[in-house]
């Protein structure tokens, strides 16, 4: 576990592990189901205050051109100035601000995300970290689920497209899931 001078002994920073984390979302389609979608490109530092979780701070950023619905065809439209336009706006970014004990294993992280140039507060709900684990090659490990509920409008992300039932393609409501590990030390 490697500590510095500038940070009290009890606080380990940790980096996630982006070959065992994900970042998930699903929105409404057409009004009748949800399309679910990914992001594989996650990077990010957790650094944990072992005597007081409510003083951590995570940093975490993820590659716009990582996104994956299972549809090419889609995703590329969704890389575009329609949506996330992926080359002026290459990742979206997250820095907690505040980070609340809601119950045993349970917190509220709240930072801010940067998503298409916007900058806005938002409060995930966590649960974690896991008790420490080792792996096969002497890393100590942690764990966590994050979710959360943006309105993607408020990030620029307007476009869509009426439907002839009424009602429109894309809903607003953004539901996010991650699942991240963090190598410690």
């Amino acid at each position: 576990m490697a500590t510095t001078t500038s940070t009290p002994a009890s606080t380990i920073t940790s980096k996630l592990d982006p070959a065992h984390s994900s970042a998930e979302f699903k929105v409404r389609h057409m009004m009748i189901s949800n399309v679910k979608g990914n992001f594989s490109g996650l990077s990010g530092t957790l650094t944990e205050d072992a005597a007081d979780r409510t003083r951590s701070h995570v940093e975490a950023s993820i590659d716009i051109g990582t996104i994956n619905t299972g549809d090419a065809q889609r995703d590329g439209h969704l890389k575009s100035a329609d949506f996330f336009d992926a080359e002026k706006f290459p990742a979206m970014s997250f820095k907690s601000t505040k980070v609340e004990r809601k119950g045993d294993g349970e917190y509220a992280v709240t930072g801010d995300l940067t998503l298409h140039g916007v900058t806005k507060p938002l409060t995930f709900a966590v649960e974690g970290p896991t008790p420490p684990a080792k792996d096969p090659w002497g890393n100590a490990r942690i764990g966590l689920s994050a979710t959360a509920k943006l309105n993607r409008k408020d990030y620029g992300l307007g476009w869509n497209a009426a439907l002839e039932t009424g009602g429109f393609l894309v809903g607003e409501e953004v539901h996010i899931t991650l699942e991240v590990q963090f190598i410690k030390g």
